[in-house]
């Protein structure tokens, strides 16, 4: 049987990229798009190339990258432009290349182009990267293999406007030589654990007993075990740009103003999330059944932690209930900078839910009124005007007060394009 035609497609610097479309002088100069930094969202996101010479880093704080590059222009995100042209490029996916386009965040996607006339591996990722700087002026990275997990790694082996092919026959040359943090899904944490026990190369992980694997990371371990031998036989997700978007989750994630230390500053933010969130799953007439949090201390370590719920919900407390427990039990070393809240495993409010075996009915019943007496309220006269008691302790720490917190990835809906 023939081998698929998987390619990743990976926008190179994605926001600096629009900017400078919309501003050429930009192009000149070292640049860097950053968040908002009178909110404490100013961190690096995106640079140009000429920045990178000055080895201005993503994720690094604007005064570390001021210090290593003085004359250095920042231009504050712009999320609404970023996604009008995520939304053209699946457009441009879908109509020249493949119906099978899946998004892998904002800027990259995975396409199937197996059997779409579009030539082997190499034809069709430089197609690719010749239709995105001719529709859209910007520049892709594409990786192209037998499977999404080694389309993936190639996508970022050749930065930037470059094609990579892995194929079955040569993989092992091409990625076992790589560090194993390069995989899909070996994050930071995973990567540090693994060096624990000399793994270090994708070819050493694939040479480690699954058992071994198995012990040290439990079923992400067997998962990462196939991946490093080949054996990803994922499908490219059918989700075509023109049908509606489907709301997958809905969460809210922020970055506080300071360091959040205490339990009350955790609560307090967690509630202002868990209210957000509570509110968007009643307007869109959703109950969630597995709560999500992400961390991210101040040492720009971050993970995700999530929780199955004994029955449907989308109340405030129940949200809160869930996610406090979640962040307790998974508590960073360092103080948390970023804190987020999603539900997830959506179904509608309308559908025949399961009620739990031991249900307190009538403190249910009280906790949905009150969120709905306080959701009238704030709509007629604002988020203000009502507030939880333990909110005033810290007022700077809700997202009301911080206005623009609300970030991109985690935070909104989780929709297919």
């Amino acid at each position: 049987m023939e081998d698929r035609i998987i390619l990743h497609s990976d926008f190179n610097a994605f926001y600096a990229g629009v900017e400078m479309l919309y501003n050429p002088s930009l192009r000149k100069v070292p640049m860097a798009v950053t968040g908002n930094a009178e909110a404490r969202h100013g961190i690096i996101l995106s640079k140009n190339d000429i920045a990178k010479k000055f080895n201005v880093k993503t994720g690094e704080s604007m005064y570390e990258a001021r210090r290593k590059c003085p004359d250095i222009r920042f231009v504050t995100a712009d999320h609404e432009k970023y996604m009008t042209y995520a939304k053209m490029s699946r457009r441009i996916y879908v109509d020249n290349f493949s119906p099978l386009v899946e998004s892998y965040g904002l800027d990259e996607v995975w396409l199937d182009v197996t059997g779409c006339g579009v030539g082997n591996g190499r034809e069709a990722a430089d197609r690719v990267r010749a239709t995105m700087i001719r529709e859209l002026g910007l520049t892709v990275s594409v990786g192209a293999s037998f499977n999404k997990v080694f389309a993936k790694l190639g996508s970022d082996m050749l930065k930037p406007n470059g094609t990579t092919v892995i194929n079955r026959d040569d993989f092992r040359e091409t990625a076992w030589p790589l560090p194993v943090g390069d995989l899909l899904f070996v994050g930071r944490a995973t990567t540090m654990k693994l060096l624990k026990y000399g793994v270090r190369t994708i070819g050493d992980l694939a040479a480690t007993d699954v058992k071994h694997l198995q012990s040290w990371l439990g079923v992400n371990g067997v998962m990462l075990w196939r991946f490093a031998n080949g054996e990803d036989k994922a499908s490219v997700a059918a989700i075509h740009m023109y049908d509606p978007l489907v709301v997958k989750s809905v969460g809210n994630s922020t970055t506080t103003p300071r360091d959040l230390v205490t339990d009350d500053e955790i609560k307090i933010t967690l509630y202002s999330l868990s209210e957000s969130v509570s509110s968007r799953l009643k307007e869109k007439g959703y109950l969630c059944s597995t709560v999500q949090v992400y961390i991210r201390d101040n040492g720009l370590l971050s993970f995700e932690r999530q929780k199955k719920l004994v029955a449907p919900v989308n109340g405030t407390l129940d949200l809160f209930e869930a996610a406090y427990v979640l962040v307790k039990e998974n508590m960073p070393e360092n103080p948390i900078r970023s804190l987020g809240v999603r539900a997830c495993g959506l179904s509608a409010m309308d559908d025949c839910v399961q009620l739990s075996i031991f249900p307190d009915e009538i403190k249910a019943i009280k906790r949905r009124d009150i969120d709905d007496a306080i959701g009238k309220i704030r709509r007629r006269y604002g988020y203000d005007y009502i507030k939880r008691g333990i909110a005033y302790l810290y007022p700077a720490l809700s997202l009301d007060a911080q206005k623009d917190n609300a970030q991109g990835g985690f935070l909104s809906e989780s929709k297919g394009l």
